[in-house]
C-alpha cells in the first residue's frame, strides 16, 4: 500500500535496479528520476555487444524507457526527458497507484517540489543534510491516511542520524522547512499510543448513537438509515464514510503497535481487550459496507486492509469470499437466488431482519444510482420496493415468500432489458432509457398523438426513441459533457426530433447526458 522512492548510488545503478523492476508487476509504474539526458555524444566509441560499457547501458535503458513512455521511437523519446520528469512526479502525487516507484539518485530527495511517498529505500550513503533532508521527505504527512513514512536502511545509515538529530536541535537545521521536521524527533512508541488512544476514543464516539444492544441490525439501522425511507442511504452516507475512515485509522496504528505493546506501556489484559475492540469495529465495518451497498466502490482498499487483518488481527485462515469481490449482492441474488444470503457476514445472515434490511438497502442503492440513466422504470422499482418493505414490516407475509418477492424485484432493477417487453428495435440501455421516458406532463406517450402523413408507424414511440439515438449519435464530439458549446449542439439534435416541448427536451437531455452509450 502506498508508494516509494528507492535512492540509488549511481544513475547507472538506477537504471539496473529499473530493468529489475520491469520484470515484476509494477512494471509500467516505475520510473527512473535522475539529471542525466541519454544524447547520442555520451557513447560515442563506446564498445558494443557482449562489452557493453556502463554509459551504453544506460543509454539504451533511459531511450527504451522513455520511448515506451510516451509511446513513440526512441529516436524522438530521448530528448523528452523534462516532460517525463514533469507527467512522472504528477503521476506520482496524483495516482500513485499508476506510479508506484521512483528510481533516483540526488533529485527529489530535497526541495518545495518534492513529491511525498510512503516508502523510502536507500542504497546510497548519505550523511547529515542529505540523509536528514530525505528522512523529513518520506517522514511529511500529505493526506489523512498517512500516519508516517516508512525508512528500509541499506547502509547503516541511522548510526550517522543521532549527531544530525543532536545537530538540529542545536540549531543547524533551523533553515529547515518546520513541516518535515516536526515530529520526527518524538518517541515513536509514545506517539503511537497516544494516536492509538485518540482514534479509540474517537471510534467509541461515533458508534455511542447506536442503540442497544448493538446488535448487527442496530448498527445497520444508524450506519443506512430505515430501509423504507428513499432517502436514508444518502442522507446517512457521511456517517458510513466516517466510520469507514475511522476504523481503516484504528487498524493501521494497532498494526503500528502490535508486536510492541508491553514497551508502549500496555498490560496484556489492556492488549487483548484493545485487539478485541479492533476485531469488532472492523467486523461492524464489513458489516455496513455489504449492508448499504458500499463494498463493491470501496473494494479497491480491500487488499492493504485484508494483509493488515491477516497480519494483526486474524489467528485463523482468511477466508475470502471471492464472488463479493467482483459482484454486487444484487449481482449475486441475480446469479443464485435466496442462497446469496449465505455470502452475508456471519452475523447478518443469523437475523432475518438484518437480512430483509441489508437486500432492501442495496437494491435501494442499486436503484437511486441508476434513476438518472432511466428515471420512468427506476421510480417504478422504487415504488414496488416501498410497496414491499410495507408488507413486511405489517407482516403480511412470511419470511420465504418475502425472500422470493425481494429476489425477482432485485433481478428486475438490475435487467430491465429481461423483466419488460420492449419492441425488437430497442435493443440497447441508452434506447430502452429514451423509451421508457418519451412521455409528456401528462403521462402520455410521445408519438401517440403525433402526425405522421398517410403512413403512421407501428409504434411511434420506438421509431422516435430510434430517431433521437441516431440523431445524437450523429451529433455528438468527443468530449461533448461539459463543453456547453458541444451540449448546446447535442440539444439542438433533440429538438430537431422532439419539436418545441422545452421541457421535454431539457429532461431527455439530462437522461442522455447520464447514459454510458453517449
Amino acid at each position: 500500500d502506498g508508494n516509494a522512492m528507492l535512492v540509488s548510488g549511481s544513475i547507472y545503478s538506477a537504471c539496473r535496479f529499473f530493468e529489475l523492476f520491469q520484470k515484476t508487476d509494477i512494471k509500467g509504474k516505475c520510473a527512473i528520476i535522475t539529471s542525466y539526458k541519454p544524447s547520442t555524444a555520451d557513447v560515442k566509441g563506446e564498445e558494443t555487444g557482449e562489452g557493453l560499457t556502463e554509459k551504453l547501458r544506460q543509454y539504451e535503458i533511459y531511450r527504451n524507457m522513455l520511448a515506451d513512455f510516451f509511446e513513440e521511437p526512441e529516436d524522438t523519446a530521448m530528448y523528452k526527458v523534462e516532460t517525463f520528469e514533469t507527467e512522472v512526479k504528477n503521476r506520482f502525487i496524483k495516482e500513485p497507484g499508476q506510479m508506484k516507484l521512483l528510481i533516483v539518485v540526488d533529485k527529489l530527495l530535497t526541495g518545495f517540489d518534492a513529491p511525498p511517498a510512503t516508502y523510502l529505500y536507500i542504497d546510497k550513503q548519505m550523511r547529515d543534510h542529505g540523509l536528514f533532508q530525505a528522512i523529513c521527505r518520506v517522514n511529511r504527512l500529505d493526506g489523512e491516511d498517512k500516519e508516517y513514512g516508512h525508512i528500509i536502511d541499506y547502509k547503516d545509515l541511522f548510526m550517522s542520524l543521532e549527531q544530525s538529530i543532536k545537530d538540529y536541535t542545536g540549531g543547524a537545521f533551523e533553515d529547515f522547512d518546520k513541516d518535515d521536521v516536526s515530529g520526527l524527533l518524538k518517541d515513536r512508541l509514545e506517539k503511537g499510543r497516544e494516536k492509538l488512544e485518540e482514534i479509540r476514543e474517537a471510534i467509541k464516539a461515533l458508534c455511542e448513537p447506536v442503540e442497544p444492544p448493538k446488535a448487527s441490525q442496530d448498527y445497520i439501522r444508524y450506519f443506512c438509515g430505515s430501509s423504507d425511507d428513499p432517502l436514508a442511504l444518502k442522507r446517512t452516507e457521511p456517517l458510513r464514510v466516517d466510520l469507514y475512515k475511522r476504523v481503516g485509522t484504528l487498524l493501521r496504528r494497532y498494526a503500528d503497535l502490535a508486536g510492541e505493546m508491553r514497551e508502549a506501556g500496555y498490560t496484556d489484559q489492556e492488549a487483548r481487550t484493545i485487539r478485541s475492540e479492533v476485531a469488532h469495529y472492523e467486523k461492524v465495518r464489513e458489516e455496513i459496507m455489504r449492508a448499504s451497498g458500499d463494498y463493491i466502490d470501496l473494494k479497491r482498499y480491500e487488499p492493504a486492509m485484508r494483509h493488515l487483518l491477516d497480519a494483526y488481527i486474524r489467528a485463523e485462515e482468511s477466508e475470502v469470499v471471492s464472488t463479493f469481490d467482483d459482484l454486487t449482492l444484487v449481482q449475486l441474488i441475480n446469479m443464485r437466488g435466496e442462497a446469496a444470503v449465505e455470502t452475508l457476514p456471519e452475523r447478518i445472515k443469523k437475523d432475518p431482519e438484518a437480512v430483509a434490511e441489508t437486500i432492501e438497502n442495496n437494491v435501494r442503492k442499486i436503484i437511486l444510482d441508476e434513476m438518472p440513466v432511466n428515471p420512468k422504470y427506476y421510480e417504478k422499482m422504487s415504488e414496488l420496493l416501498d410497496s414491499l418493505i410495507r408488507e413486511r414490516k405489517q407482516q403480511a407475509m412470511d419470511y420465504k415468500a418475502y425472500l422470493q418477492r425481494i429476489v425477482e424485484l432485485a433481478r428486475n432493477v438490475s435487467q430491465p432489458e429481461v423483466q419488460v417487453a420492449y419492441p425488437s428495435a430497442i435493443t440497447t440501455p441508452a434506447l430502452r432509457a429514451l423509451y421508457d421516458n418519451l412521455v409528456t406532463g401528462d403521462n402520455q406517450a410521445v408519438g401517440e398523438t403525433a402526425h405522421y402523413g398517410k403512413q403512421r408507424p407501428e409504434n411511434p414511440r420506438s421509431e422516435i426513441a430510434l430517431a433521437l439515438d441516431r440523431a445524437i449519435r450523429e451529433t455528438k464530439k468527443a468530449g461533448w459533457r461539459g463543453n456547453k458549446f458541444k451540449e448546446r449542439e447535442v440539444k439542438s439534435a433533440i429538438r430537431s426530433v422532439l419539436g418545441d416541448d422545452e421541457r421535454l427536451v431539457e429532461q431527455i437531455f439530462e437522461i442522455v447526458k447520464n447514459q454510458r452509450d453517449y
